[in-house]
């Protein structure tokens, strides 16, 4: 028999950014563990292409165009994901950009601002619709934010990036204690070298090739599939009694 602690039929999941990447990997765990799944994304063909394959997995499944980055639009779409699926159990903070800057000195403020308004800023808006929720309803819940080994490592020309991805796992913190009267505890996810659509470009790079990978121990680059464990466990009753964590997924670089 399966251990129950896992099961999340009856749940409903809801994750930013989950129409390709990391976030598709764990909408692809957590409906194949039973879970309604919806996704908010900006690109429509996408989200429609993630909803027609989670669909063929068995899944409730609903798909909203969301900017997280304008904070009325997170408000329209927590309303429609909840409308369309009642409630939500666990809220994965997923969405995210790249930093694209020539060196620190050379940072604008718009480049600078384009990155904190969607790493944080949307983590903010979505976390805040998500806790309101779940404190209303009552039953506790699970926020879960995907940050970045750059959030605790330096990073070059990515400062701006690093400052996002670090903010919100001081943000996780905050909510797990103040949050956890209320039954919500929050967790940080933090990724090592992944392929994803964001990282095609970098991946693809010689000197990455030649000085990164030799540094993974576990010799290959992660995979979206490599958070679908992780993104079940968090939304589940086998973890309500961790909060407050930060969990790397890196294929042991960072101890290496």
């Amino acid at each position: 028999m399966a251990y129950q602690a896992f099961e999340l039929r009856g749940k409903v999941a809801l994750i930013t950014g989950g129409n390709s990447g990391i976030g598709l990997g764990m909408a692809e765990a957590l409906a194949d563990a039973g879970a309604a799944v919806c996704i908010w994304g900006t690109n429509e063909e996408k989200n429609r292409a993630a909803v027609a394959a989670l669909e063929q997995r068995g899944a409730r499944v609903r798909a909203v165009r969301c900017d997280v980055g304008e904070e009325a639009e997170v408000e329209r779409a927590f309303a429609e994901t909840l409308s369309a699926l009642g409630r939500v159990d666990a809220c994965f903070a997923n969405a995210g950009v790249g930093g694209a800057a020539p060196s620190f000195v050379g940072m604008t403020a718009d480049e600078w601002r384009r990155v904190l308004r969607v790493n944080l800023d949307g983590v903010f808006f979505t976390f805040r619709a998500a806790a309101r929720h779940m404190i209303e309803r009552g039953g506790g819940g699970s926020l879960v934010v995907t940050s970045s080994l750059a959030g605790v490592e330096g990073a070059a020309r990515g400062e701006h990036y690093s400052a996002s991805k670090g903010g919100v796992i001081a943000m996780m913190r905050g909510l797990a204690v103040e949050l956890a009267r209320h039954g919500v505890r929050a967790n940080a996810i933090l990724p090592g070298w992944i392929e994803t659509p964001m990282t095609d470009h970098t991946l693809g790079n010689d000197i990455v090739q030649r000085k990164i990978f030799p540094r993974i121990p576990i010799r290959r680059w992660g995979e979206r599939a490599d958070f679908g464990g992780i993104a079940v466990y968090l939304a589940s009753d086998a973890s309500a009694y961790h909060s407050g964590d930060t969990i790397v997924i890196d294929g042991a670089y960072r101890v290496f």
